[in-house]
């Protein structure tokens, strides 16, 4: 559970703001979607692969 104290005077936008953050900090709704649907590890590891080669092709373009 998160916990976000308040200040004495602080206004409720900035912390629900920092509420959000630390949310988004904990990875909750991104492993919850990756929940929902089964992916094969060949899959998971076909798709590191182009995105590592990708990234690769992009660092050769930068140094030519």
């Amino acid at each position: 559970m998160l916990i976000i104290p308040i200040k004495d005077g602080e206004n409720i936008d900035r912390a629900l703001k920092r509420y959000k953050r630390k949310f988004d900090k904990t990875g909750v709704v991104r492993q919850l979607r990756s929940r929902q649907a089964f992916i094969k590890p060949s899959v998971t590891r076909r798709a590191q692969v182009q995105k590592a080669a990708y990234i690769q092709g992009l660092r050769d373009s930068l140094e030519s």
